[in-house]
């Protein structure tokens, strides 16, 4: 059982939680109005195991990183319950799976394509390249959190065959909804660990930049975030509008707050931004997820 354990942690299954939570919404956007039960189940399945691979490959590229690194110390490849070679056979095999899975079970090879693009871009172009380099790491590097939403659309419109338009344009504003989300998330996080991630020689921006430096820049995207989530209302109904104005003025405020503080010396807790943006992004999609199985008549 530990040793299923210490498999099981090696695909960081809270990252992938979050993950899959975003692939549901866009799956139920790209047909309103139907539920494809099955294919939502599989490409889940399908999902989990890419997102996996690509979680433990990032595991044994940041072996040496990891041990430095308090947050990271309890990971399986830093205490010996898992050895590198057996984790990237591991990592090959869910690999492997997942792209025949999506692939012939759930009939979308661009969807199979889409988890490979996704390993090969979190490992090489992120993990082994921006992550060590430079400070926008997490905002180029996020690119590879926001596949599962590509994933998903790709899976219903390579199975849906009514005439309708696949309307790939709203796949790629959830894209960027990921994508501008990304980097006031993980610096939240990056300034409670800013001296784990200068002891692994990481060049977070909460590490290279000021305390106020750092906070702009979480502002800044967290408008760009809230924008870009503005760009789906004319698909959607009055459901997701209201969602979206609501949750999007909270996570703005937080943001901001946090801003202030540091600007004016308060003893700020950056932790609560970043629990809040997870439940920002999780309010945002299960709003638009409602809205898309309800199929309301959208505002344009």
């Amino acid at each position: 059982m530990e040793t299923i354990k210490a498999y099981f942690a090696l695909t960081k299954p809270r990252v992938i939680e979050l993950l899959l939570v975003a692939a549901i919404p866009a799956m139920l956007q790209a047909d309103r109005g139907e539920v494809h039960l099955w294919l939502i189940l599989g490409t889940l399945l399908g999902g989990w195991m890419g997102a996996g691979a690509a979680n433990t490959f990032n595991m044994v590229a940041d072996y040496d990183i990891d041990q430095l690194m308090g947050r990271t110390r309890a990971r399986p490849l830093v205490r010996d319950r898992v050895t590198k070679e057996r984790a990237r056979i591991f990592a090959w095999a869910l690999l492997i799976i997942s792209v025949l899975w999506l692939g012939l079970l759930c009939k979308s090879w661009l969807a199979a394509l889409f988890i490979v693009l996704t390993n090969v871009f979190y490992i090489f172009v992120y993990t082994k390249w921006l992550k060590r380099r430079t400070w926008q790491n997490v905002i180029w590097g996020g690119a590879a959190g926001c596949m599962p939403v590509l994933v998903g659309w790709a899976v219903i419109r390579d199975n849906v065959h009514d005439g309708s338009a696949d309307n790939w344009w709203q796949a790629i504003v959830m894209f960027l909804i990921i994508f501008f989300w990304t980097p006031p998330h993980t610096w939240a996080l990056a300034m409670k660990y800013k001296d784990d991630y200068a002891r692994a020689n990481v060049p977070m921006l909460p590490v290279v930049a000021t305390p106020a430096q750092t906070t702009r820049q979480i502002v800044i995207y967290s408008w760009a975030t809230v924008a870009t989530s503005l760009l789906l209302v004319p698909a959607a109904s009055w459901i997701y509008l209201v969602v979206a104005l609501v949750s999007g003025t909270v996570f703005l405020v937080m943001a901001t707050r946090l801003h202030n503080g540091i600007v004016h010396g308060e003893n700020v807790k950056p932790l609560k931004l970043f629990i809040l943006s997870n439940n920002y992004l999780a309010a945002l999609f299960l709003g638009l997820s409602v809205d898309a199985v309800l199929g309301l008549p959208t505002l344009l």
